[in-house]
């Protein structure tokens, strides 16, 4: 029997191409035939979760035999009295991209339009295209955010701007003053997602700490994650903080037991190892500026980031060089997706892992490339 199974699909899917993760370990050693790699590809956090983390998972594993609790209550209660926001205005979620598609789908109507910079996560992308929106991406001068630009591209049609602060892929970040400018210029009719995934890692003075802003500005909305700062990125949880309508908006859509036992007890025990997350941000930067230093030396530049990962302008073909790197045991993010040929992301991993990274640019001839 012929069928044309394509013909029943959503129309707006084909116009999406497939989120490309950085490759996984299991599969560069299946493929390259390899038994070590570095992975320095998926902005992962190279110390691991707190010990008091996996304790907990560990005392928990007798009860996953029980439902979670669906909404989360012990760790959207701890979340609340850390930022002092009331426990109505959170929620939790497979991960803050779970998040952000729900967002999507409680609010956008097919054809309404959502607006992005040409330089932000690529995931936004496949996101607002599932529920068929309309994606307009802004220019990012400077690599970062420019909010007049955002100004100029609003239309009637939008209903969303979405935000990533720092900024992946470039790790640059906006202030507070400029962001609560924008936000008091914004109609209130579009809403405003601020992801936060490497909030952890950001330790300026003037990074705005936008969970103290929802009360005044109600069309705000914040997500953060546990998988960087706190390396639980195996295990999914991310958060939103919002004003309460839009939380109970989104509930009436999130699927029941969302984010599952384990998840929710190690979220919490990490939020209480606080010395654990010091250490973790601490060697970051210790690392990163190693790193820098590093490319530095070699007359590599790279956009100074305020995250766990780094931008670098190799000035020879990123997805090559990205490809010659597997062969050697070494795992990065070439940034095609973003026509940003002759750059890579490559996150910050522990002293080593990054001198391996360096060494093999020196061997393959990128200082003389460079100078």
């Amino acid at each position: 029997m012929k069928s044309n199974l394509m013909k029943l699909a959503n129309p707006c899917i084909f116009d999406i191409n497939p989120y490309q993760p950085g490759k996984p370990v299991s599969e560069c050693q299946r493929e390259y035939g390899l038994s070590q790699f570095v992975k320095l590809a998926s902005n992962e956090n190279p110390f691991g979760p707190s010990p008091k983390v996996i304790q907990a998972i560990q005392e928990a594993l007798p009860h996953i035999a029980l439902y979670p609790d669906s909404h989360g209550f012990e760790l959207r209660k701890a979340l609340s009295e850390k930022y002092d926001v009331a426990i109505d205005n959170l929620m939790i979620g497979n991960g803050s991209e779970e998040i952000l598609r729900m967002l999507l789908q409680a609010f956008i109507v097919p054809g309404q339009e959502v607006i992005f910079g040409q330089y932000s996560f690529m995931g936004y992308e496949i996101l607002a295209k599932s529920v068929g929106a309309q994606v307009t991406k802004v220019q990012m001068p400077r690599w970062k955010m420019d909010f007049n630009e955002i100004l100029k591209a609003i239309s009637p049609k939008t209903k969303m701007i979405l935000l990533a602060n720092p900024n992946n892929p470039t790790g640059t970040y906006v202030n507070d003053e400029e962001l609560k400018s924008f936000l008091t210029r914004l109609p209130s009719n579009v809403l405003v997602v601020c992801d936060e995934a490497y909030y952890e890692y950001i330790h300026k003075a003037d990074y705005p700490q936008t969970h103290g802003w929802i009360a005044e500005f109600p069309n705000l909305i914040v997500t953060r994650t546990f998988s960087k700062g706190y390396g639980l990125a195996g295990l999914r949880v991310g958060y939103a903080m919002a004003h309460e309508e839009i939380i109970a908006l989104v509930n009436r859509i999130r699927q029941p037991f969302n984010v599952n036992t384990l998840a929710q007890v190690a979220a919490l025990s990490a939020l209480k190892d606080q010395e654990h997350l010091e250490y973790c941000i601490k060697n970051n930067e210790i690392n990163r500026d190693k790193l820098c230093a590093g490319l530095t030396d070699m007359g590599i530049s790279y956009i100074p980031s305020e995250a766990n990962f780094l931008m670098i302008h190799v000035k020879t073909d990123g997805f090559a060089l990205h490809e010659t790197l597997l062969k050697m045991g070494i795992i990065i993010r070439p940034l095609r997706y973003y026509q940003l040929q002759y750059y890579v992301r490559v996150s910050i991993g522990l002293e080593e892992e990054n001198n391996c990274f360096l060494n093999a640019l020196e061997k393959i001839g990128l200082r003389e490339k460079v100078l």
